[in-house]
C-alpha cells in the first residue's frame, strides 16, 4: 500500500471507504430527522446480522468492554450465581466485571489453546443453580472458538441466562441468536461490524428483557443502566428524537453504511467468506512450519490467528521486519505466553490479497532472520486453497 501500512490486527480492522466517508461527513444533530431515520435503520439492520428479528438492540458510545458490563450490570444481581466458561484473556474480564457487582463467579477455564468441553459445563449446570453463563465466542488474545450452539441449549435446559461475548465473532463467525435462544449477544464496531472504535453493540432477547424488568435491585451502574438507554432505542426506531446522552453521530453514520454493506453481501455469505480465508491462511501458515495457538483447526477461529514465533527467531524483530514490509501484526496477549507468539486479523473486509501480502511479508521477514523456508512456499499453498472455491 502506498502511504501507509496495511492494519492486520484483531481490530481496529481495515475499513470499507463507504464507511469511512461517512465518519467524514458534517456532524448533524443527534435529533435531526434524518439522523433519527439513519439511528434507526442500525437497529433494524443489526437485527438481521444477529438474526434476531425479536431481540431488542442496544448502540451506545463506548467499547466492547462496555457492552459486557451492559449486560452484566443489568441482569446480574449481587449474590447471583454466574458460570464463566473461559478460554482467554476475556473470560477472565468477564469474572472482573462480575465480581464488581458482587456476584458469586465460578470460573471453568480450558488450558491454554483448549476449550472447555460442553460435558464439563453440563456437569456444572447440574451440580449448581445459575442465574447465567458466559461464553467468549472467539477470545481476541488466542484464536480460539468456541461453538456457543451446544451451549446455549444447556443454558436453555438448565433455565440459565446466556451471554455471548462476541466482540470478535459477530458479522464473521455463524451466529443464529434467537435459534440458538442466547439471551445476550454484544460486540464493539471495531471488528468484524467494520467501523472505527467507540460503539458498544448488543442484542438482548425477550427472556433477557423480561429478567431485567423483575430484578429486586436497581442497576448499580447509571451510564449502563438499560432504563435509560431503552427508551432512547425505542423512540429512535419509531423515528422519534429522544435524549439521554449525545450519541456517536459520524460514528452511527459510519454503522449504517457498514451494516448495508453487511447486508448486501448476506450474512451467511461473509461467514462463508471468513471461513474461506482464514483456512486458507492457517494451510498457509503450516506450510512454513508455523504452529497455531489453538490446539486444532475445529477450535481455530475464522476471524483471527494466533500463531506462535519459531523457537529460534525474536518475537519483536520478527513483527518489526514484517512491519518494514508496510504490514502491521499483533503481539501476544496472554499474560503467560504473550511474548511467544503473534497475532494476524483476518475479519470484515478483509481479502484475498490482505492475506497474500501478509504471507508475502512474514516470509520475507524469516527469511532475513535466517529461519529456512522456501520463498514463495506459504503464497502458493494459499492460492491453491483459495482456487478450490
Amino acid at each position: 500500500m502506498k502511504g501507509r501500512k496495511l492494519l492486520m490486527i484483531p481490530g481496529p480492522i481495515e475499513f470499507e471507504p463507504e464507511v469511512l466517508q461517512a465518519m467524514g461527513i458534517a456532524t448533524n444533530s443527534h435529533v435531526a430527522p434524518d439522523f433519527i431515520n439513519v439511528f434507526g435503520n442500525c437497529l433494524e439492520l443489526m437485527r438481521k446480522v444477529w438474526k434476531s428479528p425479536k431481540g431488542q438492540p442496544f448502540i451506545v458510545a463506548g467499547t466492547g468492554t462496555l457492552a459486557m458490563d451492559m449486560a452484566i450490570s443489568n441482569l446480574i444481581e449481587k449474590e447471583d450465581d454466574v458460570l464463566v466458561v473461559s478460554s482467554g484473556y476475556f473470560g477472565e474480564r468477564f469474572k472482573d466485571i462480575l465480581n464488581c457487582y458482587g456476584a458469586n463467579t465460578t470460573l471453568l477455564e480450558a488450558p491454554i489453546g483448549e476449550a472447555v468441553s460442553v460435558e464439563a459445563i453440563e456437569k456444572e449446570l447440574k451440580n449448581k443453580s445459575y442465574k447465567a453463563i458466559t461464553i467468549t465466542h472467539v477470545d481476541t488474545s488466542t484464536g480460539v472458538l468456541i461453538d456457543p450452539k451446544p451451549i446455549a441449549k444447556l443454558a436453555a435446559k438448565y433455565n440459565v441466562l446466556s451471554i455471548l461475548d462476541g466482540v470478535c465473532s459477530v458479522a464473521g463467525e455463524e451466529i443464529n441468536q434467537d435459534e440458538w435462544e442466547l439471551d445476550i449477544v454484544l460486540t464493539a464496531s471495531q471488528k468484524a461490524i467494520g467501523v472505527p472504535p467507540g460503539l458498544a453493540l448488543l442484542m438482548a432477547s425477550e427472556k433477557a428483557m423480561k429478567v431485567w424488568k423483575n430484578r429486586k435491585t436497581v442497576v448499580s451502574n447509571y451510564y449502563a443502566d438499560w432504563k435509560n438507554w431503552l427508551p432512547i432505542m425505542q423512540a429512535y426506531e419509531a423515528r422519534k428524537p429522544s435524549y439521554f446522552g449525545t450519541p456517536a453521530v459520524n460514528l452511527i453514520v459510519a454503522l449504517e453504511a457498514s451494516l448495508k454493506i453487511i447486508n448486501k453481501e448476506g450474512i451467511d455469505n461473509r461467514i462463508k467468506r471468513h471461513q474461506l480465508l482464514a483456512n486458507a491462511f492457517r494451510k498457509a501458515i503450516n506450510a512454513l512450519d508455523l504452529k497455531i495457538l489453538p490446539n486444532s483447526n475445529d477450535i481455530a477461529a475464522n476471524t483471527l490467528s494466533a500463531v506462535y514465533y519459531p523457537e529460534s527467531i525474536d518475537g519483536v524483530a520478527l513483527r518489526t521486519k514484517i512491519a518494514s514490509s508496510d504490514v502491521i501484526v499483533a503481539g501476544g496477549l496472554l499474560s503467560e505466553i504473550k511474548n511467544n507468539y503473534f497475532r494476524v486479523g483476518h475479519m470484515g473486509s478483509v481479502s484475498a490479497n490482505d492475506l497474500v501480502s501478509v504471507l508475502s511479508a512474514l516470509e520475507r521477514a524469516l527469511i532475513a532472520l535466517n529461519y529456512p523456508i522456501a520463498s514463495g512456499r506459504s503464497i502458493q499453498v494459499f492460492q491453491n486453497e483459495i482456487l478450490k472455491n
